[in-house]
């Protein structure tokens, strides 16, 4: 008798798009029990408001019901749903009126007229890694990212947390690769001043350092 062939493997998630594309509701329940909990965690590193976070998940799962016909399988469907809540969120920040940006460069690297530095620069000496082990660190750090406008904090979310490179983070923005990389930059350099009184040790005494950063030279 001949050998049975084997049985090709399934991919849950297939069937779970398939099943999405066929209209199914228990489909759509079992879509929204799974990814919820992770979509409201991206959600809220981009509103304070739990009303706001709550809103862009719910439009986020809207929008991936409508277009679920287009999903072609490139990336994993997680992955899908991140860049849909990225953008839903995103959106509910442009909706949202704010008062005007405050600006960020008392809180840049200042320099003499002779090019050294006359606030102290910070160092990540590796005790941080373990504060931030502590929640009340991790609030410290999520209340100075908030601190910063929409302008700078949303490069820095989407560069260093949400982890995009800098042609998605450009696209999502609307904006040019170059001043993503201007802005990130220059937030990064603000958050650690915003840090320096928590986690801070200072790099160089405040006259001992080299010429002032480039603004180009962020990755």
């Amino acid at each position: 008798m001949a050998p049975t062939p084997n049985a090709v493997p399934v991919d849950p998630e297939s069937l779970l798009v398939d099943r999405l594309r066929q209209g199914e509701d228990a489909a759509f329940e079992e879509l929204v029990r799974e990814h919820s909990p992770r979509m409201l965690a991206v959600a809220r590193r981009f509103l304070s408001s739990e009303d706001d976070v709550r809103d862009a998940v719910q439009e986020a799962f809207i929008s991936a019901f409508k277009s679920i016909q287009n999903f072609e399988g490139n990336a994993r469907l997680s992955t899908w749903l991140h860049r849909i809540v990225v953008n839903a969120s995103l959106m509910k920040l442009r909706r949202r009126r704010r008062k005007p940006e405050e600006s960020i460069e008392d809180l840049l690297p200042q320099f003499s007229e002779d090019a050294h530095r006359v606030n102290p620069a910070f160092e990540w000496d590796g005790r941080q890694d373990a504060d931030l082990e502590r929640s009340e660190d991790r609030d410290f750090v999520r209340q100075a990212i908030e601190r910063l406008p929409d302008t700078y904090r949303n490069v820095l979310l989407l560069r260093d947390i949400e982890e995009l490179n800098t042609e998605e983070t450009a696209r999502i923005l609307g904006v040019s690769e170059n001043a993503v990389k201007i802005r990130l930059h220059r937030a990064r350099q603000a958050l650690r001043t915003l840090l320096l009184p928590r986690f801070g040790v200072p790099e160089h005494p405040p006259d001992a350092s080299g010429d002032a950063p480039n603004d180009e030279g962020s990755r």
